[in-house]
């Protein structure tokens, strides 16, 4: 790593006006082959050093102060805020390549996954034709696609998000970059593709010499990837260093509630008993097949079976999470138990309220559904798409109260207020639109919108991944607090086992469709049982210099799915393996 920088940063300013810095005076230095790691909250600048360098700032942002200079090939230096547009762009893509944090508004949804990363071959390295697919193909099984035809021939939004985001590191991979900039680039994946990931960007570090600037929020990536680390705050540097030295010995108070607030699975968890054995919702027999699609030169694909034969049960006053990585069911699940997708015939779904009064799911007309609707509410991943920018906070959270005919305008306008001051908002900011609140705020604004109806469930999709670690914290604390307050019930989707461990009483397992293990929590990190399971807790990477991951074992910890036995079931209070759901009726603890 010694010799001259690759790329230089120099007193760096980003303004979007007089007074309105949003970057200030940051400098930076990067060698071949060397790890940069960005950390900070949200807001802090991360995102904008990132584009700046790349010069592909929002409008009405510039840079007003500084330098960024790239090495040359031929041992010259090019200043890129200077740079003619016609020699940036082969910069872009082909020298330095982004990956962005939200795949789904990075890649064009009118465009095949596989004709996109071919264009990037084209432009960069004239690869096309049948040689850029066989490279193409080649690059989605080196990120992890489980079937790279597939994925060649997807549109995004047939794609989970995990997948998406793979897609985006394939993209960047496909120009063989000498600087990649990662932003957040493993937030939607789950922990052992995330080790995949890491491992082949390492991987292609080691044989092609490139650097690599990580912006992130979770600290257990860092101290697994990172050589050096800035931590920035409210757009300046406030402490640099090599990793080891920054994450053992924090100089700067602001650094050490970062460590703090960071997620870690704890020795031991406390039992939490059987809350199950009173369920709100549950599912047996719970399928969904997706047909093939017509090919171009006819034919049909194979259909995906995307939920396979699903049994499972939510506690009411529980969380159960259910964990997996991206592609396995986890989303899917969700839609069929809300039925915003049918599930395959023979599927039974059935709700019991607080009234006691037996709702059958899968059999309700679109009338019944709406009713049905108002007690399971969800909170999705990602609250930049999830509202509208063209509405209110106040038009976003009185929305629900209108379809469904609750209360005169002065009646939803004071339920909107008891609503932000629920979440920890002010309700003087009703009046401002989404994108005047922090990632950390926007997601508690979906909460509250979640809560317009009071439900008795709420489904909870990703809700922290796209969060840094301290405003995470705060969300995990406002979910525990509404379940306390409210009498809620949580079926907690996420790919962060920190995270489950915090907040579930129990975890369910998925994998390929199917759910592999199930276990009250406290039991399941004590003493896995499936392969699948051990190989993710194994691969759940913590803010410790001192134990860094063996990426490329991890990514392989999990053994050939062939190898593997048939799921789990655990005893408990109730028959083996067994949850009684009502007299004489059984739901199995896996699938």
């Amino acid at each position: 790593m010694r010799g001259e920088p690759l790329l230089s940063v120099e007193g760096l300013t980003v303004s979007f006006g007089p007074g309105l810095e949003v970057v200030r005076e940051v400098d930076l230095a990067l060698r071949p082959g060397e790890t940069l790691a960005i950390v900070g909250e949200s807001g802090s600048g991360k995102t904008m050093i990132g584009k700046a360098i790349m010069r592909i700032l929002p409008r009405g942002a510039r840079v007003t102060v500084g330098r960024v200079t790239l090495r040359n090939p031929d041992g010259g230096r090019a200043e890129l805020t200077t740079l003619p547009e016609r020699h940036m762009r082969a910069i872009r893509g082909g020298r330095i390549a982004m990956i962005f944090q939200e795949p789904m508004s990075s890649l064009s949804p009118l465009h095949r996954i596989g004709s996109q990363v071919a264009e990037v071959m084209w432009l960069h390295r004239r690869m096309a034709g049948a040689q850029a697919r066989r490279h193409c193909l080649e690059l989605f099984a080196e990120v992890g696609f489980p079937d790279p035809e597939r994925a060649w021939a997807a549109y995004p939004f047939e794609l989970s998000g995990g997948l998406r985001q793979r897609a985006m590191i394939a993209m960047a991979m496909a120009g063989r970059p000498e600087l990649l900039i990662a932003d957040e680039p493993t937030t939607a994946l789950d922990v052992t593709t995330q080790a995949q990931v890491l491992d082949l960007m390492k991987r292609l570090q080691a044989g092609h010499g490139m650097a690599m600037i990580l912006i992130t929020h979770d600290l257990g990536v860092v101290a697994n990837m990172a050589d050096t680390v800035l931590v920035m705050r409210r757009g300046r540097v406030v402490e640099s260093g090599p990793m080891a030295e920054v994450l053992a010995h924090p100089g700067h108070g602001y650094t050490r509630a970062l460590i703090d607030a960071a997620p870690e699975i704890p020795e031991r968890l406390p039992d939490a008993g059987d809350p199950a054995g009173d369920p709100v919702l549950w599912a047996r027999g719970l399928s969904k097949t997706y047909a093939g699609r017509q090919g171009l030169f006819g034919g049909r694909t194979r259909p995906v079976a995307a939920v396979r034969d699903v049994a499972i049960a939510v506690g009411r006053g529980e969380t159960l999470a259910l964990v997996g990585e991206s592609g396995s069911g986890k989303s899917t699940v969700a839609r069929l138990l809300l039925r915003a997708e049918d599930p395959d015939p023979g599927a039974e779904i059935v709700f019991r309220g607080r009234d006691g009064r037996r709702i059958e799911v899968a059999a309700m007309d679109r009338a019944a559904l709406k009713e049905f609707r108002r007690k399971v509410q969800i909170v999705f991943q990602d609250p930049y798409a999830a509202l509208s920018p063209r509405m209110s906070v106040l038009d976003i959270l009185t929305e629900p109260l209108r379809i469904h005919g609750i209360g005169d305008r002065d009646e939803q306008r004071a339920r909107a207020a008891e609503l932000m001051q629920l979440v920890g908002l002010s309700p003087d900011h009703l009046g401002r639109f989404p994108h005047a609140f922090s990632g950390g705020q926007r997601q508690r604004i979906s909460i509250a919108r979640a809560l317009a109806l009071n439900p008795e469930l709420l489904i909870c999709d990703e809700p922290t991944s796209a969060l840094d670690v301290s405003v995470q914290a705060q969300v995990l604390d406002l979910l525990r607090d509404l379940r306390a307050g409210m009498g809620l019930s949580y079926l907690f989707i996420s790919h962060d086992l920190a995270v489950v461990a915090e907040l579930a009483d129990r975890v369910a397992v998925m994998r390929a469709g199917r759910i592999v293990e199930q276990a009250p929590a406290a039991q399941l990190f004590a003493n896995p049982r499936h392969p699948y399971t051990m190989a993710l807790i194994a691969a759940s990477p913590e803010p410790d210099p001192g134990r860094r991951l063996d990426l490329a074992a991890v990514a392989r910890g999990a053994g050939p799915p062939e190898s593997w036995p048939e799921p789990f079931r655990y005893a408990g209070d109730h028959a083996p393996g067994l949850i009684e759901i009502e007299p004489g009726h059984y739901v199995r603890c896996a699938a």
